[in-house]
């Protein structure tokens, strides 16, 4: 992958990706770390919350590269 911020998928490949993600992906991800987290003896209030933060942080670093510019004006998108 280059850094012009280009990837396999398009701009509205993307967008479509993020949404899943955001909308199915993520609370089936909040949903297994919270079932997960439960199975174990409660940690100290700290180290629980240290444990949800870095995974909430965690779970998107694979999917970076979606997620990147999606926000920005569509790139191929001819300007007027």
């Amino acid at each position: 992958m280059s850094d012009d911020g280009k990837t396999g998928l398009s701009y509205k490949a993307r967008r479509r990706w993020s949404l899943v993600l955001l909308l199915i992906g993520l609370p089936v991800y909040i949903v297994a770390v919270v079932t997960i987290v439960n199975w174990l003896d409660r940690p100290p209030i700290w180290l629980e919350l240290l444990v949800y933060v870095a995974l909430g942080i965690v779970w998107a670093l694979p999917f970076k590269f979606i997620f990147k510019g999606v926000g920005k004006e569509d790139p191929d998108r001819p300007s007027e």
